[in-house]
């Protein structure tokens, strides 16, 4: 199905040159060498990857670009970088490869006698939040079973590729573009250091402050790389904790994650912080009618909070 499926990105075309002279679909087989490339950055490692040979690789990647009539890539004996084009096509192409994958598995699952929901969160934050919303859910009439779906980092992924229905997402650090929310709960946030810190009495810090204390902590985008610059490489709260205790990184964080804190670490208000606001977050097209009864105990709850 994936392979032979063709998906109409017409918001694609809008974004190119008009003159394309062929026909207005592009192959699912396509966008998905096209995003192993650009992902990758080298036809060597992203033939490896999707288990083809190289040649064949490249004829896909130069039908694609005749067939948008642009250059997505730009290729020397060296290097291989994306254009402008062809980094709008990768953020196009991701999404449909993950609506793809979401129709996929949410058929499958309407075809089972025993359906259910899988939510997903970021590891170790919301968990208050979570506990009570499963709880409050399991207590409704028609409730189906909750897989909790428990992510490092990116919790907006799972949305996007198909492998959850519904997340708790915190805005500003998880993206919500091209997903319906409801906003669950808003909350300051503190910086957290080692208490022997010279700044470690402080009442409240400003981000002026917190920003010269040390190093800045960098985690991984979707794909799984780090932001270029300097700054400590994490990929979960758990190392990220380790490495204030050993006093190479202050981290801004939201107020709710004191309780994460062990001995040794202190949490202080930053006063000019932009606020953390906890979302209840899912695809727009889904019709489920289980996630609409999750959303609207998740809003009540709320409320009720």
């Amino acid at each position: 199905m994936r392979e032979r499926l063709k998906t109409n990105i017409t918001s694609v075309w809008q974004r190119y040159p008009a003159g394309i002279d062929t026909v207005d679909v592009v192959e699912t087989r396509e966008l998905r060498c096209f995003v192993a490339v650009a992902e990758e950055l080298h036809f060597g490692r992203a033939a490896e990857r999707l288990g083809i040979a190289q040649p064949p690789l490249s004829r896909t990647i130069a039908q694609l670009e005749h067939r948008l009539g642009v250059e997505l890539l730009t290729r020397t004996s060296r290097k291989v970088l994306l254009t402008g084009a062809g980094a709008t096509l990768l953020v196009e192409a991701r999404a449909i490869l993950g609506a793809v994958a979401a129709a996929e598995r949410r058929t499958r699952s309407a075809g089972v006698d025993r359906p259910s929901l899988v939510l997903a969160a970021k590891a170790g934050s919301s968990g208050e939040v979570l506990a009570k919303l499963l709880d409050a859910y399991a207590a409704e009439p028609g409730a189906v079973p909750v897989d909790v779906l428990l992510c490092e980092s990116n919790t907006h992924v799972p949305l996007l590729d198909g492998r959850a229905d519904v997340a708790l997402l915190h805005e500003p650090y998880d993206p919500t573009t091209g997903l319906d929310v409801e906003v669950l709960h808003s909350e300051g946030q503190v910086a957290v250091m080692p208490s022997s810190h010279p700044l470690a009495q402080a009442s409240r810090l400003r981000m002026a402050e917190v920003n010269a204390l040390a190093e800045r902590v960098r985690w991984p985008r979707p794909d799984g790389t780090y932001p270029d610059g300097p700054g400590i490489e994490v990929h979960n709260l758990t190392q990220l904790f380790q490495m204030i205790e050993l006093g190479r990184a202050v981290a801004v964080m939201p107020e709710d994650l004191r309780t994460r804190l062990g001995e040794g670490l202190v949490a202080i208000p930053v006063v000019d912080a932009q606020r953390v606001t906890t979302v209840i977050a899912w695809p727009p097209h889904s019709r489920s009618r289980a996630l609409a009864d999750l959303v609207r105990v998740a809003t009540g709850f709320a409320q009720v909070s």
